[in-house]
């Protein structure tokens, strides 16, 4: 294996790209060469999922479906059941009258299909929905689905100096790069993306980064630390003047994201709705993502002047949004699709108990938010 310039430890070589290079391994090898022969993680994983034209995230092919023979590549809750969405809007409804906005700004909106759940929800209590969404691919089929609404809605690539309304992200935090940490016993080092001849591997070296939490980590542990999601965050809490935040993600707090036995961390790849730890190989052509650490998240958000208004499983939040009379409204039509769709989301061995949602509200008063009324889990942040 190649030696890091700095003479540090190097990790076990991963899988290389294919000859001949494609467009985007070649500006990756350029952005190694750039860094002086050694690229931090979260930067190789930037350009693996952003990279104009080339990461993951930019170009055109499908992201989103429930199976892979529609050509996707995982699924998210809003193409499982349209009941997510209509759930979830009684919760901004709530925070819209709470915080007297009417605007709502959907971060990553992935096909569209909350943002369409949502309007159809909402109806004229939403005068504008904002999309913040890099992707040109995805911006383009999203105006094709939500082209019935008009000027109501609106797409942006950066966020405005102001901002007034409620903010919702599903599955966003997780797709932000993060920064590889591994323990090799003595020491932490960062893990970084080296360039070998046959292609990329994984190297590390010294670091003065940490964990944020002091634990009895077993040697070989690798595991991450999320500072550009944080930074979203404090950034949001800048521009928010008025409104309410809302995030849905899989995800632990501190205590569990960093247990001992996670020894492996949890940086996930996904492709044809499988999955696979190498994210050196296929760069470009699947999603690379980590779970979130909700407490980083809600420290950040509190350090920068949001208030938290709850933290709680997706199962117990989509309840207490009024999931169960949905689902109920469902089983009288006859409509057993989207029954079974609906358990889905709620469900402990599915995405009901791995997801979580945060809830943040700032320039106005707090208020006791309709999805944390029962079961909040605010103290275990």
């Amino acid at each position: 294996m190649t030696q890091p310039s700095d003479g540090d430890n190097q990790a076990d070589s991963v899988s290389a790209e294919a000859a001949p290079l494609a467009p985007l391994a070649r500006l990756v090898r350029r952005a190694i060469d750039t860094a002086g022969g050694w690229l931090p993680f979260d930067r190789f994983m930037a350009l693996a999922l952003y990279a104009p034209g080339l990461g993951y995230y930019a170009h055109g092919s499908r992201k989103f479906g429930r199976m892979p023979s529609s050509g996707s590549d995982f699924v998210t809750a809003p193409e499982l059941s349209p009941l997510f969405g209509a759930a979830l809007a009684a919760q901004l409804r709530q925070a819209l009258e709470a915080t007297a906005c009417d605007e709502v700004w959907e971060f990553g909106a992935g096909s569209g299909a909350l943002a369409l759940q949502l309007l159809q929800a909402l109806g004229d209590r939403v005068r504008r929905y904002t999309i913040v969404d890099l992707s040109g691919s995805l911006r383009a089929r999203q105006r094709e689905l939500l082209a019935p609404f008009g000027d109501r809605v609106r797409w942006l690539d950066a966020l405005p100096d102001a901002m007034h309304g409620v903010l919702v992200g599903n599955e966003v935090l997780d797709a932000m790069p993060v920064q590889l940490l591994h323990w090799d016993g003595v020491r932490w080092l960062e893990r970084g993306v080296v360039a070998t001849e046959p292609g990329l591997e994984l190297a590390d070296r010294a670091t003065p980064l940490r964990p944020p939490v002091e634990a009895a980590f077993v040697p070989g542990t690798t595991t991450e630390i999320h500072p550009q999601a944080e930074a979203f965050i404090r950034t949001l809490a800048d521009r928010l003047q008025r409104g309410a935040a809302f995030f849905i993600d899989y995800g632990f707090p501190d205590a569990e994201y960093y247990l001992p036995e996670r020894i492996g961390g949890t940086l996930m790849c996904h492709r044809a709705h499988l999955a696979d730890t190498d994210p050196l190989a296929d760069v470009g052509d699947k999603d690379i993502t980590a779970h979130v650490n909700f407490s980083a998240i809600a420290l950040a958000a509190q350090e920068a002047g949001f208030e938290v208004l709850g933290y709680t499983s997706q199962a117990r939040f989509l309840l207490n949004c009024g999931l169960a009379s949905l689902m109920a409204a469902a089983q009288q039509r006859g409509d057993w699709p989207a029954l079974a769709a609906a358990q889905k989301l709620i469900a402990e061995h599915e995405m009901g108990e791995l997801f979580k949602v945060i809830g943040l509200v700032r320039g106005a008063l707090a208020f006791d938010a309709l999805g944390f009324a029962d079961g909040d889990r605010s103290h275990r942040l």
